[in-house]
């Protein structure tokens, strides 16, 4: 197993890719879904919410806006140096989702967005996230559908199989892993919280052209560190005709980002 395999499977980027996943991938992507999931988890104006693997806070930022009391964990220093730097009153702290340094029922609410699969052992995490939500409060979390099922991807992830190599082709993969909602209800089941209502939701992904498509999907993750000036000449080219379908009269590129929302009561 290759080095950007090991960071894609853990969530592991360096400051510079969070900066670029700030910029481009958060108004892309993640943005939209921070709100939506800080609706399922039932906080409405106020409450205590825990947002675990915070990235650079997108959810913790959607939950401080709707006057929620908000903290926030992640492992990577790289993402939390950048989400403290755009919002000083939330605390973020640094804390693996297994282990989390709260009492039990200190929260509302708590939330999970896109990281449950870069988790280690997403049972334990799904139990702390229980263990520290109060009786009768929600644990929300959202993932990605298949990337067979997920347009765009499934079209970019052969084309960088072939460019790059099976390394970058698997690492892409990492972020659909948990995309059947019969294996997401189970796993839930498993760290006790059966009875989860799982909801679909669908967003929108969104560039300004493929050129920046490729830009943020290679720099602001996990594949960084392979993509050499040559790698990124032969993506571009061979992306005109492969993925040249999803680009609008505009030179905009855009298409559906489906996901799952798995929603328990504590």
């Amino acid at each position: 197993m290759g080095k950007s395999e090991v960071d894609a499977e853990t969530g592991q980027i360096s400051a510079e890719a969070a900066r670029v996943y700030e910029a481009f991938f958060v108004p892309a992507l993640f943005g939209q879904f921070g709100p939506w999931l800080v609706e399922a988890a039932g906080l409405h104006g106020g409450g205590r919410l825990l947002d675990v693997a915070t990235g650079t806070g997108v959810v913790a930022r959607a939950a401080l806006k709707r006057g929620a009391s908000v903290s926030a964990v992640d492992i990577n220093e790289g993402m939390l140096s950048v989400a403290r730097e755009i919002e000083p009153h939330i605390d973020f702290q640094h804390a693996a989702a297994e282990a989390l340094p709260f009492a039990d029922a200190s929260f509302d609410a708590v939330t999970c967005q896109f990281a449950l699969m870069f988790l280690q052992d997403r049972v334990a995490a799904l139990r702390e996230m229980a263990r520290v939500c109060r009786p009768g409060g929600r644990v929300a979390v959202a993932v990605f559908e298949a990337w067979e099922k997920s347009p765009g991807y499934n079209d970019l992830i052969p084309l960088l199989l072939e460019v790059m190599g099976p390394e970058a082709g698997e690492a892409l993969k990492v972020p659909f892993c948990l995309g059947d909602e019969t294996a997401l209800s189970a796993l839930l089941k498993q760290a006790g919280l059966g009875g989860a209502e799982i909801i679909h939701k669908t967003g929108q992904v969104r560039h300004m052209s493929l050129k920046t498509w490729l830009d943020t999907e290679i720099g602001g993750w996990t594949l960084a560190d392979m993509a050499t000036p040559e790698t990124m000449r032969s993506l571009e080219e061979a992306a005109e005709e492969r993925l040249g379908k999803y680009r609008n009269s505009d030179g905009t590129v855009s298409f559906d980002a489906p996901a799952f929302f798995a929603v328990a009561t504590v």
